[in-house]
């Protein structure tokens, strides 16, 4: 049922003008930056926030400008952190939008539950969860975020909180639709029962791509969880060679007996949270060269059944604080793209082309996604999807990843929003068949005149 929302003063009403960047820092522009902590004061800054609208914002883990709107407002979620209850009979849990993966593991996993659906870093709050509609290693199984929640309250451009549900229209434009149709508040989620936070790991070494797509495929759905990273400077015969990683939560009868002792301890572990915990500018050809072959050479030529800590296995990076400096000053870009069965060729040419280029990219992951999610503007399709980043400054690089979008589009692909900082706006049509219904109901709704951001202008989204 809609509700309207009170007028209320904000908490933090002399927030200045700041500057909002993506986690690839390609590109920062100035924001009036609100940190509400009540729905009310999240409704109040939405009806202040003037002509150039506003964009909610979570933990900053967008890689482009979905978080970012030059001129405008910017309303960091995080001020709305509190879980408000959990059913650990069902697996249920309803939060604010500003909860992160990371404080739902905290407190979840002691009474043997888990997210459903977890990215490559845990620090997302369930908003960005729901607007970019996330997918992990378990997209063949499970399906995007979104397929767990089984509601939301949406702060609409009218001013109202309506309760959005699965299979409404509402619901499938705002799963994926980056923000641009309200703002998240509240969300239920259901979730996956676990016994222990550890992993049962397979590990094992693919000679090329064809090597990796084929044992992939061959899993079916064997192992929840699925991934092959990927070396994209070796050439060749090695061409595509990568080392597939595959698991599963680990039952209580697999435990070593010291795991026994606490088997659903959340123990993140990390590296002290310093500046300069990561040196800038770390990665280039020769580091990124010699990296791939030792991480190829010293993997498991096949390996199974190893115990792993859950967040080793999930969100490695996440143990290095200000990872994403390590490309230098200029930042990074993340390009991903998924095309379908069938478009297997696509991806080798995309492969063989990134390789020649001798692009320097140490973090690359090829993954099997499973059946398309609902969302209008959700990422995945059935088939293959490659995510790799790559140093801004390196030369030639927009009309390099130019031509890598012509590929993906003629293979009938898309590439990721959430990754996205520099994709052509004519070519996003042929990518998303709902865009046209995206745009409609923000018209209709009067979303468009309230809620842009950065990439919204510049994809007319």
């Amino acid at each position: 049922m809609a509700a309207d929302i009170r007028t209320t003063p904000l908490a933090d009403a002399d927030d200045p003008f700041v500057s909002v960047t993506g986690w690839g820092r390609t590109a920062s522009t100035t924001a009036y930056v609100r940190r509400p902590r009540t729905p009310e004061q999240t409704a109040a800054a939405v009806r202040e926030w003037g002509a150039r609208g506003g964009i909610p914002r979570g933990l900053g883990r967008a890689y482009g400008d979905a978080a970012q709107n030059a001129g405008g407002c910017v309303l960091d979620m995080t001020g709305l952190d509190r879980i408000h209850s959990i059913d650990a009979t069902a697996g249920t849990v309803v939060c604010d939008a500003g909860v992160s993966l990371h404080r739902l593991m905290e407190v979840l996993l002691p009474l043997g539950w888990f997210v459903p659906v977890s990215p490559g870093t845990r620090y997302v709050t369930v908003g960005g969860a729901v607007g970019a509609d996330i997918h992990g290693k378990n997209h063949h199984v499970s399906g995007g975020f979104t397929r767990h929640v089984d509601a939301f309250d949406l702060l609409t451009a009218d001013g109202t909180v309506r309760t959005v549900t699965p299979g409404t229209e509402l619901f499938d434009a705002t799963a994926g639709g980056m923000g641009l149709t309200g703002v998240v508040l509240t969300a239920a989620v259901r979730l996956h029962r676990v016994e222990s936070s550890y992993m049962l790991v397979d590990t094992e070494r693919a000679t090329d791509l064809d090597d990796a797509l084929a044992r992939l495929s061959a899993d079916g759905e064997r192992h929840r969880y699925s991934v092959a990273w990927i070396d994209l400077l070796a050439r060749g015969r090695a061409t595509g060679r990568s080392v597939l990683t595959r698991g599963e939560h680990a039952p209580l009868d697999a435990l070593p007996a010291r795991a026994l002792r606490a088997p659903l301890a959340f123990r993140p572990g990390g590296l002290p949270a310093a500046p300069a915990a990561v040196p800038p500018g770390l990665l280039n050809r020769a580091t990124v060269g010699l990296f791939n072959e030792l991480w190829y050479r010293t993997s498991p030529r096949a390996a199974t059944g190893r115990i792993q800590r859950l967040s080793s296995f999930f969100h490695p990076l996440d143990g290095v604080p200000h990872w994403n400096r390590i490309y230098g000053r200029n930042g990074f870009v993340q390009y991903q793209f998924v095309v379908g069965h069938g478009q297997e060729e696509t991806l080798r040419r995309v492969v063989r082309r990134i390789s020649r280029r001798r692009c320097p990219s140490f973090l690359a992951v090829l993954k099997r996604f499973g059946a398309g999610d609902p969302g209008w503007l959700s990422f995945p399709v059935p088939g293959w999807t490659l995510a790799l980043d790559i140093p801004a400054g390196l030369p030639g690089l927009g009309s390099f990843l130019d031509g890598l979008d012509e590929e993906v589009v003629a293979a009938g692909g898309r590439v990721y929003l959430a990754k996205d900082s520099r994709l052509r706006p004519e070519l996003l049509a042929a990518m998303y068949p709902r865009l046209d219904d995206f745009r409609e109901l923000r018209a209709r709704t009067g979303a468009d005149r309230v809620f842009t951001s950065d990439l919204a202008r510049r994809l007319a989204l």
